[in-house]
Parts: structure tokens; sequence; C-alpha cells
């Protein structure tokens, strides 16, 4: 599950909204255990995922700085792929 949360500050393009909802919600899966709630605890979660995705987008497009230069985006993907078939080879 965590392999989903992705780092989303300092990108160009900047994060996009559905990156950082996409973000959260595996957050609040990974902490609640929780694939896809019960009726019961449906609000709850998501009333927790929205907390998080407002939190994170504030910190991540607003509040946080840094000198070095914008990650590519291309790289990085080509980079997890890159690890992804690494992980496979030492599974597989």
């Amino acid at each position: 599950m965590c392999r989903n949360i992705k780092r989303l500050h300092n990108f160009e393009p900047p994060a996009t909204e559905e990156e950082i909802r996409a973000s959260a919600l595996q957050y609040v899966r990974k902490v609640s255990g929780m694939r896809k709630p019960s009726k019961a605890n449906a609000e709850a979660f998501e009333q927790a995922v929205e907390a998080i995705y407002a939190i994170t987008k504030e910190l991540v497009l607003d509040q946080l700085e840094t000198n070095s230069p914008p990650r590519d985006r291309e790289v990085e993907a080509e980079q997890a792929r890159a690890r992804g078939r690494q992980r496979a080879a030492r599974e597989g």
C-alpha cells in the first residue's frame, strides 16, 4: 500500500490536486488498515481523507520552500520503474 504514496514536493509542474488526494487516500488506508471502509466507518474514513488532503495540499503547495531545482517527473518515474524491476527480479 505505501508504495503508492508519492513524493509531492518540488516538482515542475507542481503536484496536482488529484495526486495529493490519492496520497491522502493511501495514507488513510494504511493507518486505518482498511482498503474500503464498512458503511459504519465510511463517513469517518472520508472525513479523514479530506482532512489529510487539505493539510497536505497546504503544506506541499503553499508552505514548503526549497533552494534545490525542481525534480523532473519523467526522470523520477523512470527511477521508480527501475526500482520496481529490481524488486520483481529479487522476488521472482
